[in-house]
Order: structure tokens, then sequence, then C-alpha cells
């Protein structure tokens, strides 16, 4: 019966249609955000809006450019990214080797329940994490933004990690040993060869959110410590939405999580392959 489906033309293309559809509704968002880009004023304002045939304008993205401080916040966003997933991906996997190499009673509802922490959106843990500097006099900065986006996402990276180290036979590790490697070698050369599927997906999940979320870094961060989505909220303003400037700085915003989930996504098709272990 399900191989009739499977060759029955009008099941596959009502399968593909589906999926044609369901793409469409996806990607018609995005569409909208880079076309409103291109548009000035009076095309964005106008009752009948016009997504296909129109004059763009680079207006948008020179005023970004030269006077919408696109640098300052993209170095900031950057800082920010890379030193959270750097430091989630450290002490994530160090927390999750330790679970999983070491034998105790409930380890395994640990590295689960560790997932319950993540669950919590960050709009609840804005007002706690705002009266925390407050108490220990921090300084707006992107120091305390990177605490507590390392704080955010280390729950899930844990719960990851340790699924991944689980599946690694402790075998290779004391074959490694017992040739004579020191711990350092038996991590570089026997474990991280055969994670780096893992640590591809957290630092994935890890860097999106760093470079994405918004209420913390709109209370932890000043004037000179703004990232990228708080800078575009900056187009709000008291005389009305700009609302082009707004979709060309989010359009600038979403291409370096699509060139870092494509590049990752080699990693993790590699890192899947390259640690096979034969029986």
């Amino acid at each position: 019966m399900i191989t009739k489906q499977i060759n029955n033309p009008l099941h596959v293309w009502g399968h593909y249609g589906a999926l044609i559809v369901l793409a469409l509704v996806t990607l018609a968002p995005i569409w909208i955000m880079v076309v409103t880009g291109f548009k000035d004023d009076v095309l964005v304002q106008q009752k009948e809006p016009v997504w296909f045939f129109f004059v763009p304008t680079l207006e948008n993205y020179e005023y970004i450019m030269t006077r919408g401080k696109f640098d300052r916040y993209l170095w900031n966003s950057v800082i920010v990214g890379v030193w959270a997933t750097f430091l989630t991906l450290l002490f994530g996997g160090l927390c999750a080797y330790a679970l999983a190499r070491t034998e105790f009673r409930g380890r395994v509802l640990v590295a689960n329940s560790t997932l319950l922490v993540r669950m919590v959106p960050p709009a609840v843990l804005a007002v706690p994490a705002f009266a925390m500097v407050i108490k220990f006099s921090l300084d707006a900065d992107l120091a305390v933004l990177i605490f507590f986006y390392t704080a955010l996402n280390l729950p899930f990276a844990i719960w990851l990690l340790f699924g991944f180290y689980k599946q690694i036979p402790v075998e290779l590790e004391e074959a490694a040993i017992v040739d004579g490697a020191t711990p350092l070698q038996v991590f570089f050369r026997v474990l991280l060869p055969l994670m780096k599927s893992g640590y591809a997906v957290a630092g994935i999940f890890t860097f999106r959110i760093a470079w994405n979320e918004f209420i913390l870094a709109l209370l932890l961060t000043g004037r000179t410590s703004r990232t990228l989505p708080v800078g575009a909220a900056g187009f709000i303003t008291d005389t009305g939405v700009e609302w082009g400037r707004i979709m060309a700085m989010g359009t600038l915003i979403v291409i370096p999580p699509l060139l870092f989930t494509f590049f990752a996504a080699r990693q993790i098709i590699a890192g899947m392959t390259a640690g096979a272990v034969k029986g």
C-alpha cells in the first residue's frame, strides 16, 4: 500500500505542492523585508503595496552605512556573538564531558533537567538581569551581555553535547592513553574530530541567539555598546516608524547568521562522517 502511494504521481505531486506552498509562506516575510529595504518613503507609505515592479533605491542602505552607526553596531554584535559562542562551547563542553564520563545515580536526569532552564523565555529573565546589574553596580557594556548570553545558552549546550559524548565509546580514550597520549592529545585528536557535529550545532544555536536577541541587549547595553537589533529599533522615532531603514537594517542583520549556518552545516556533515567507529 505504501509503495503504491509512493509510485502514484498524484500523491508525489501533492507532497511537492504542499512543500512549495510552505516554502512560499516561509520565504514571503523575508522577501517583503528585502524588497521594502529598497523602497523610498513614498512607496513604503502608499496604501497599495508594490512587491515586484518598482524603481529600487539604495537610499536606506546609504543612510545606515553613513549616518546609522552600522559599523559600531556590527562590531558590537560580532564581539558578543563570537565570545558568547566560544564561552558557551568551552564551559558547556567541559560540563557535558564530566556528566558523560562520571558515573553517579541520576546523571541522565541532571543532564536533561538543564534543558528546563533554557525553556524560560529571555523576556522573563530581563527584569532580574537588569536588577542584578543595578545591584552590583555593573556597567551596561558588552561584557555583561556576553555573561548573560553564555548563561542563557549553557543549558542547551550541555544537554546537546552530553548526548554526543555518550555516543563515543570510552574504549577509544583508554586505547589512546595506553598508546601514550596525553589528556590534551586525547581530546584534540580523538574526541574533537568525533564531536565536530555536536559543537557545530551548539555553536550555530548559540551564535544565532546572541546575534538576534533583543530584550536583554536593549536593557543591558548603553549608547556605545548597542548591538544590531537594538540599533534597528532606533529607527522607531517619535515622528513615526522608518520602515525602509528598519527593513534594510534587518536584511543586513540576517546575512551573517545565514552564512555562518551554511559553512557550519558543512562541518556538521564532515563531523558525522569523520568519526566512524568500526565494530
